[in-house]
């Protein structure tokens, strides 16, 4: 983990998808650096497990877990308002949880349909960063892309090949020659969190060891 330096002392972050893989380990960076972090996932027992993790590492009311289905929208108002609470504030959302997918068509990249959801939440991120921009609203809206990362979403695609043939069939995807790991992201995820990417809006952050320069 990283050294504390209070990158996002005083922030108060939501992330949803927390109770493993990206989500997690966002949470993790986040709280490592100052921030207090709600985890929101479906699974609240993983959740809370995270969020113990963090309390026990930097203090009682940190982190804080929460159930939340992100398909239904009004177990969205009602959480955000419990965590708000929680928090005293709220100043970072991070926007992780995935819905459905198959973990070998996400591991091949070449599924449509999951290809056209990212296409989405990346057209999304950037019309909330002109509409807030245009509004004069103090909220800033970027995005992450990520390639493959070693988080539970590839489990599908080990389970039919076994985790280090799996794993270097998608590194050879790569230029870089890996895969990525969880906190590839999570850095990127506290460097949009923390006051250091202030002239940054509708911006895209691409964590994929080269694949979009291919």
């Amino acid at each position: 983990m990283a050294q504390n330096t209070g990158r996002v002392a005083g922030k108060k972050a939501f992330i949803t998808g927390g109770a493993q893989g990206l989500g997690a380990a966002a949470g993790r960076m986040l709280a490592s650096q100052g921030a207090k972090v709600s985890l929101a996932d479906i699974n609240l027992a993983g959740a809370q497990a995270v969020a113990d993790e963090i309390n026990a590492a930097h203090g009682a009311g940190t982190a804080f877990a929460f159930e939340l289905d992100v398909t239904q929208e009004d177990e969205w108002i009602a959480v955000l308002e419990k965590a708000t609470a929680a928090m005293g504030g709220l100043s970072v959302l991070v926007n992780n949880a995935g819905i459905g997918g198959d973990g070998g068509l996400i591991a091949n990249g070449n599924s449509p349909a999951y290809n056209a959801s990212k296409a989405a939440v990346w057209l999304l991120s950037k019309n909330i960063a002109l509409y807030c921009a245009k509004m004069k609203l103090d909220i800033r809206s970027n995005s992450i892309h990520p390639t493959f990362i070693d988080t539970p979403i590839l489990d599908g695609f080990t389970a039919r090949f076994g985790k280090e043939e799996a794993h270097a069939k998608l590194a050879r995807q790569v230029p870089l020659g890996r895969i990525g790991e969880p906190n590839d992201i999570a850095n990127a995820v506290l460097y949009l969190a923390s006051d250091e990417s202030k002239f940054m809006t509708g911006a895209e952050i691409k964590v994929d060891g080269g694949i979009s320069a291919m």
